[in-house]
């Protein structure tokens, strides 16, 4: 690649894939240390899996709130992450990624083309689908008393609601409905539950009615949701129930897509980071969900924190001559 060419191309200093809570900490911090910062996400606007499926569910273990909506989370790290005014590209699927002479990454999108001298992938659990029942006119009552998640819980006023599941969103939405619904049912196939244990039994010492050993046999209606028939998976004992309203809450079925064909050291569909957040490509980094090392944990305060980190090494990476560690944020000049 000649100078003239290179003179031609806007090249940034650190490129973020993923415009969630960890991409944008991510974004901030990289403003934070001086590097001309660029975010690209897929989705239509800024927040990840927060805002496009649960905002107005609550967080309680982000770092700082005792308890938050989701979308209220969400409005906080965009501040925050725009806050040194990076290029932001929404709705901009990137397919690859290649490395070039004098350590360039080329990024190329379903839109064009970027470059930048390192990557951090934030991309959480890449593409994602909620998981379905194969029962009939499941599908085609979707949207129609059928859901996969709660956008607006305005919306389940005064109705009566029926939850499959028994993890953290099943339990999260129950509780957080009970006080909206005319009446709140909750369905697991099993006693025991995955969600937090506190939660569970904020659940059991609520008015939600929480039948275990349950599952749903079948749904009923024709324009619109009208009752579903419950069994018990023990027994057999079946029950109708009608129902305004019915939320799967059966969990997610998650695809890297393209990321996987990068040459990345990929393991139980996550991205091998050693303790600097390097994958085994030169200049890319990776942090929260999407990434696997010993004692990951998957939340959003530690995959902020390996954001950082990412952040901080490839500043090093662009400039051998700086720090990893950029010294406190009340020591700097913002």
């Amino acid at each position: 690649m000649s100078a003239y060419e290179k003179q031609e191309m806007d090249i940034f200093d650190i490129t973020i894939l993923g415009g969630g809570p960890v991409g944008l900490f991510g974004l901030f911090y990289a403003g934070l240390r001086g590097l001309r910062a660029k975010l690209i996400d897929s989705l239509a606007e800024l927040g990840g899996q927060l805002i496009t499926l649960y905002p107005e569910k609550y967080i309680y273990d982000a770092a700082g709130y005792p308890k938050v909506l989701a979308k209220d989370l969400v409005k906080s790290c965009v501040e925050q992450g725009l806050r040194f005014n990076p290029a932001v590209c929404l709705e901009e699927k990137v397919i690859d990624l290649t490395h070039h002479d004098d350590r360039l990454i080329q990024l190329r999108t379903d839109k064009g083309e970027h470059w930048t001298r390192a990557v951090v992938l934030a991309v959480g659990v890449g593409a994602f689908a909620p998981k379905k029942l194969e029962l009939p006119a499941i599908d085609r009552l979707e949207g129609r008393g059928i859901y996969y998640f709660v956008k607006e819980k305005e919306g389940f006023a005064g109705k009566t609601v029926l939850i499959v599941g028994g993890g953290d969103s099943a339990v999260d939405w129950a509780l957080m409905l009970k006080d909206i619904a005319k009446d709140v049912t909750l369905i697991h196939r099993r006693d025991k539950f995955r969600a937090h244990e506190q939660s569970v039994q904020e659940l059991m010492a609520s008015p939600v009615k929480v039948k275990c050993f349950y599952e749903l046999k079948a749904v009923h209606g024709c324009d619109a949701l009208e009752g579903a028939t419950i069994f018990h998976n023990k027994t057999g004992e079946e029950t109708y129930c009608k129902v305004d309203a019915l939320i799967l809450s059966l969990g997610f079925l998650a695809d890297l897509g393209p990321v996987k064909k990068w040459g990345l050291t990929v393991e139980n569909n996550a991205i091998k980071v050693n303790e600097r957040m390097e994958t085994n490509l030169p200049g890319v980094y990776a942090a929260g969900d999407v990434v696997t090392h010993p004692g990951k944990l998957k939340l959003i305060t530690t995959g902020q924190g390996e954001a950082a980190i990412a952040v901080n090494f490839a500043s090093t990476y662009i400039n051998p001559d700086s720090k990893a560690f950029p010294g406190h944020s009340s020591m700097m000049n913002l």
